[in-house]
């Protein structure tokens, strides 16, 4: 006697499926309204975050627009600048800006490039050196504070000539883009001035410890400027680049002068005061060296919101009557 089996019913099969169906959808519902919702808290989040970043942004800018308006309004009262005067204490402009702003303020500070170096006036249009300025920059590598010897000043002197020069004739022990496509990585030459002072460590005998300095050591990159008529102004120049000023300079001449120039009973304006300076009557300086104003400035406007920073540095030219020009501008 045969049994006859069951008939599965077609409907059971189809509410089996029906409910595994329903359970993906649900499951597609549930992660796409988990991803919206991420979404949206996502875009809130990052709102909030420009809008701050955007504050922050105007609090180091109107730091910035301080400085500018500083330097224009002394450009208009002399053309001597010096370290006595409003732009170089612009620490009091950032402790008024606590005032300005709602749990914000900048703080601000001013440099002058014509105290440095301009490294890309060594060079001139027709790629030689230009006399004065080489000889200043010889005598500044060979303070003892960056510890080279003549021979090594010689030679990267001669390395630093062929990175500069547009040529790629190689100057007596110097290297052109040849030597340096050698390396790895490889690289060319720039054959040009440089565009910053990091690329100094780019060219042969520039170590990054020369360039920025050790902890028993200090760097080159702080006495130097990218931009510069050639002229240094000695208001303002440091100790060592008024040492390399003259063959005769002696470290207690370039501290004597720098105590000399903060009295301000004494004029600096006179681009030979420092023969006033007692036991310097019989140093010159070469006049193509020095000058008594300044140009060319770095600002550092740094915008401050609770726990957030922004450092904006900023490379000026100013010129009597004209409005401020900027040169470099870089975000951080």
């Amino acid at each position: 006697m045969k049994v006859k089996m069951p008939k599965r019913s077609p409907y059971k099969n189809q509410r089996g499926f029906a409910l595994i169906l329903t359970l993906l959808i649900i499951s597609m519902i549930v992660v796409v309204t988990l991803q919206f919702n991420r979404s949206v808290w996502s875009g809130l989040y990052g709102s909030g975050n420009f809008k701050e970043a955007a504050r922050l942004h105007l609090v180091a800018r109107s730091g910035f627009e301080c400085a500018v308006t500083v330097l224009s309004e002394d450009a208009t009262e002399n053309e001597i600048d010096t370290l006595l005067e409003p732009w170089a204490k612009s620490g009091e402009l950032s402790l008024q800006s606590t005032a300005l702003f709602e749990k914000g303020h900048f703080m601000v500070e001013i440099s002058d490039l014509c105290g440095k170096i301009p490294i890309n006036q060594l060079i001139d249009e027709k790629g030689e050196w230009r006399p004065a300025q080489k000889d200043l920059f010889e005598r500044f590598l060979l303070s003892k504070s960056f510890g080279l010897d003549p021979d090594e000043v010689s030679i990267l002197m001669d390395f630093i000539k062929d990175w500069l020069d547009p040529d790629d004739e190689i100057t007596r022990f110097g290297v052109e883009s040849a030597y340096y496509r050698g390396l790895d990585p490889s690289y060319s030459c720039d054959n040009g001035v440089l565009t910053s002072l990091d690329r100094l460590t780019l060219i042969k005998g520039m170590s990054k410890e020369l360039v920025y300095g050790t902890k028993e050591k200090e760097g080159l990159i702080s006495h130097l400027s990218l931009f510069g008529g050639g002229k240094i102004n000695i208001n303002t120049a440091g100790p060592l680049i008024l040492q390399a000023l003259s063959a005769e300079m002696t470290e207690e001449m370039a501290k004597d002068m720098i105590a000399y120039r903060k009295d301000p009973l004494n004029d600096l304006s006179d681009p030979k005061w420092y023969q006033k300076v007692s036991g310097m009557d019989h140093i010159v300086f070469d006049a193509d060296l020095i000058t008594t104003s300044s140009h060319y400035f770095i600002i550092q406007s740094t915008g401050i919101l609770e726990k957030m920073e922004q450092r904006l540095t900023v490379q000026v030219f100013r010129e009597p009557g004209r409005p401020i020009q900027i040169l470099q501008w870089k975000a951080a």
